[in-house]
């Protein structure tokens, strides 16, 4: 057993902390695209005009409501196809592969911004109107309003449900294997194929992807309670 996991020319403990930390780095590209994206979802779904209620509304119910699998799959022979065409008009032959590590985390991200803006959205309706008005009423630009009112609230708000959207992502990760990236899914699986171990193997991506969700869980449980004192002590600052 240890032999299996060892990091010599036998072992498979390097392909899978690597594709521990691929993981890891395509959530959190996934996660990061999906912030840009669920905020500019959040701002389209409350703006006053139809339009674009319309497009982060459209956005959001396309996104939810087609598989992860086949926006992936979208992605990814859509991306290669578009960039072989536009390649044969600079003189390019043949098939030309869309990078599959930027298409996944692209196609991960898009799907967590769906989700991320339904959380900025409720997280924004969740601020007293009292607090926008009264800064409004003191003259305070409306840059200054979002930078020292909405932001550090909405922040607040959003933690306990972005620590959702982060774990559906981090399992999402595991789709992007059908493209031919080798995360922990793929790595497990190409380990247990290769050595006939597959409960083995299995078992140890099953607990690399506990051990991520531990992780993480913990980071936003601390986040959680630093925004929360902070906010408590600029609260009991204010006369």
């Amino acid at each position: 057993m240890l032999s299996l996991l060892s990091f010599g020319a036998d072992g498979w403990g390097r392909l899978l902390l690597m594709a521990t930390l691929t993981t890891l780095l395509l959530s959190l590209s996934a996660l990061l695209i999906g912030a840009i994206a669920g905020a500019a979802v959040a701002a389209a779904r409350l703006s006053a005009r139809r339009r674009w209620r319309w497009a982060g509304e459209s956005y959001s119910v396309g996104f939810r409501g087609i598989p992860e699998l086949l926006v992936i799959y979208l992605f990814y022979f859509g991306g290669s196809g578009l960039i072989t065409l536009m390649g044969h008009l600079f003189g390019a032959e043949g098939f030309i592969e869309a990078p599959p590590f930027l298409i996944g985390a692209l196609a991960i991200g898009l799907i967590s911004g769906a989700y991320q803006g339904e959380v900025y959205r409720a997280a924004r309706l969740a601020l007293a109107p009292g607090e926008i008005e009264a800064a409004v009423a003191i003259g305070m630009p409306r840059w200054r309003i979002l930078q020292r009112v909405m932001l550090p609230q909405i922040v607040r708000y959003a933690l306990p449900g972005l620590s959702n959207v982060w774990q559906m992502s981090l399992k999402d990760s595991a789709l992007i294997s059908v493209i031919g990236i080798v995360e922990l899914m793929r790595a497990s699986q190409v380990a247990a194929g290769s050595t006939r171990n597959y409960f083995t193997f299995y078992l140890i991506g099953a607990g690399g992807y506990l051990l991520l969700t531990l992780l993480s869980n913990q980071a936003f449980r601390r986040a959680e309670k630093r925004m929360g004192r902070a906010w408590q002590s600029r609260t009991a600052a204010q006369p």
